[in-house]
């Protein structure tokens, strides 16, 4: 769920100035204690006669972040932020900009070099010539006024007379593109290209305000969202191209699975690590798992995650997901359910979540299938417990046997 801070140390926006010459891409990697962070700046010396830039961390999947510039010198370097507590001196000497990185009252040295970012490995991510088709396509809410795009990919060797399956995916929290990419990974993406490749079609969009999308999520809550995904559902159905119209949703698209399942808007619906217990219980449990896994004591309560909220009023998002409870919503489906989780998920953990799903469908549809994967973290990647949250470090975008396991489970309906 990429609204939950995935990381404690946070690198937002950034105070610089400008120099002759320093432009382009400069990049350098923080070593902070446990964590290693890759950070690189953008510079455009020329940009509005005063110069612009942009900060790309990419292991927290944070790209493009403006940056405001203050003093550069020709050799020297030095800005801050402000609201972080977060300052950065450096100078540049043969090719190199050595400096000290400080947050919080720590320091940390950090040495930037010109050149861009190395691209990460990716080896699920399909290449072309795919072997299936492709379209563009667009669906409206029209409550919303919102226009959504998206790319519908058909079955390798489809014909129009032969009705198939297909999926709308729906992504996790934030605003995400079709891909639902994250982390230099595109987990969408893949598993439309190995549903394809097994006779089931897809639907991925755009969330609203992302990529070719309108609107914006200001005010929004998983309510709203789930109103775009239904839209895309009856879009599909009405298309008269499918048999059997299903939605395939991750982390906060699981838990809009279960409300539009509720609703018997879909024939069939998969969830991958949706929520199943109450959003501030939920919450509640990350916290203190992501504290465990940094070996710090933690016994955050509901209690007191509520206090820390209510000092920080407006977030209209959080507010709803903390006050969602799916189970009512769970104990109403009566469609196939496949709902799966990783046990090394530190974002929705499997032993209370699968086991509230268990609870609220048992007998109530003989296809269901829940289970756990050992060994796979919140996107379904194998991971040791330790690095459970190197999202952008592991190479893997999907679980090999979780992609089979649910072209397998549609095709079987």
């Amino acid at each position: 769920m990429k609204r939950i801070a995935l990381l404690g140390l946070a690198v937002m926006t950034v105070a610089m100035s400008y120099a002759q010459r320093i432009s382009g891409t400069w990049k350098g990697m923080l070593n902070a204690g446990n964590q290693k962070l890759e950070i690189v700046f953008h510079f455009d010396p020329s940009k509005d006669g005063g110069g612009a830039a942009t900060m790309d961390v990419p292991a927290q999947s944070a790209m493009g972040i403006p940056v405001r510039l203050n003093l550069l010198s020709a050799d020297s370097v030095s800005l801050d932020v402000l609201a972080l507590l977060m300052e950065y001196t450096g100078k540049l000497n043969n090719g190199v900009i050595t400096g000290t990185f400080r947050q919080f009252g720590v320091a940390f040295p950090l040495e930037l070099k010109a050149g861009d970012a190395g691209k990460p490995n990716r080896p699920q991510e399909p290449e072309s010539p795919l072997g299936y088709k492709t379209e563009e396509v667009t669906f409206t809410n029209q409550k919303a006024h919102v226009s959504l795009a998206g790319t519908l990919t058909y079955p390798v060797n489809y014909t129009p007379d032969k009705k198939v399956p297909v999926v709308i995916m729906v992504t996790g929290s934030g605003a995400q593109n079709r891909d639902e990419e994250v982390f230099a990974h595109k987990p969408f993406r893949v598993i439309a290209d190995y549903l394809a490749k097994q006779g089931i079609a897809s639907l991925r969009y755009d969330d609203r305000g992302v990529g070719q999308s309108t609107g914006n999520q200001a005010g929004c809550t998983s309510a709203d969202f789930a109103e775009d995904a239904a839209c895309g559902l009856s879009w599909l159905k009405s298309s008269g191209k499918f048999n059997q119209v299903g939605i395939l949703g991750h982390s906060e698209g699981g838990l809009i699975a279960f409300m539009l399942g509720a609703e018997g808007k879909a024939d069939f619906l998969v969830s991958m690590a949706g929520p199943g217990i109450k959003g501030d219980s939920l919450l509640v449990e990350q916290q203190n798992a992501l504290f465990k896994l940094k070996g710090i004591p933690s016994n955050v309560s509901v209690s007191t995650l509520r206090k820390s909220m209510a000092t920080q009023p407006g977030n209209v998002w959080l507010e709803y997901f903390m006050d969602y409870d799916p189970r009512p919503d769970l104990e109403r489906i009566t469609i196939p359910v496949m709902a799966v989780n990783g046990s090394n998920d530190m974002q929705v953990l499997s032993d209370s979540n699968i086991s509230a799903i268990r609870n609220c469908l048992s007998g109530k549809n003989s296809k269901n299938l829940i289970k756990v994967y050992p060994g796979l973290n919140h996107l379904f990647q194998h991971c040791e417990p330790a690095s459970s949250m190197d999202y952008y470090k592991i190479e893997e975008t999907c679980s090999p046997e979780v992609l089979r396991d649910i072209a397998a489970w549609i095709n079987s309906l």
